[in-house]
């Protein structure tokens, strides 16, 4: 009826499809109407870290693979699977240390509990701000006006990694057309208005906007990127 909604996200509407072997929804359930936001990832050390590059960071993992663990904000989140996918691109090994959510995870690292982690930016941003964590990279195409002197993962050398943390808008499927072409319309003039783009900005964010046949690409193509990744890494769960 075009007035019932689900704020989508890289999780249930991508991750889970690849993570788990049974889920109560599939894809045909939902009708993508726009994707809203979409956040870039970071590749952090705590300062006293020796590494001050992802090539420094590579060498040391190399050096001595046996110790290296990666923090995330919990199992089967995107940056624990981003990590997951910066092991198979760098060639490198790792433990993975699973905290409950974000901050905990953060506060591990600032103890230096573990070597790196890749955060969503929003998280670890104050503290790279304050100098307590040192970016190394971001999972973004481009550099971020917010982090001029962080290189991307594809300028530090390590290909084919940009990742992002979305958030879109799906209906349920058998919402009329004029319904999901009206509600995509109203959601692309709001999110790309100048308030809302800058607010998205400042936390390192971009604005979506984009039509339902190409958030619906962009969803099908996430699906099929993350299945390869779980796969690889031996991640599939029973539910």
């Amino acid at each position: 009826d075009g007035y019932t909604l689900l704020m989508g996200n890289i999780g249930p509407n991508a991750i889970n499809y690849a993570l788990y072997k049974t889920l109560p929804y599939k894809p045909a359930d939902f009708a993508p109407v726009t994707l809203v936001i979409s956040v870039p990832n970071v590749l952090v050390v705590n300062e006293a870290s020796p590494a001050r590059s992802v090539a420094d960071l590579l060498a040391q993992v190399r050096q001595d693979p046996f110790k290296v663990s990666f923090g995330s904000s919990g199992a089967g989140q995107s940056p624990h699977l981003s990590a997951e996918m910066f092991k198979q691109r760098a060639g490198i090994p790792g433990t993975h240390v699973a905290y409950k959510g974000a901050g905990p995870a953060v506060a591990a690292l600032l103890g230096q509990q573990f070597t790196f982690m890749i955060d969503n930016l929003p998280s670890s941003m104050p503290y790279i701000q304050a100098g307590k964590l040192r970016a190394l990279a971001v999972t973004s195409d481009k550099r971020l006006a917010e982090l001029p002197d962080v290189p991307t993962m594809a300028e530090a050398g390590v290909k084919d990694m940009v990742v992002t943390a979305w958030f879109g808008l799906v209906a349920p499927a058998g919402t009329p057309q004029a319904a999901i072409d009206k509600l995509y319309a109203a959601t692309r003039d709001v999110v790309r208005s100048p308030e809302i783009s800058e607010r998205f900005k400042a936390m390192g964010g971009q604005a979506g906007g984009n039509t339902p046949a190409e958030f619906a690409a962009f969803i099908d193509q996430e699906r099929a990127r993350w299945k390869s990744i779980v796969d690889a890494a031996g991640l599939v769960q029973e539910q």
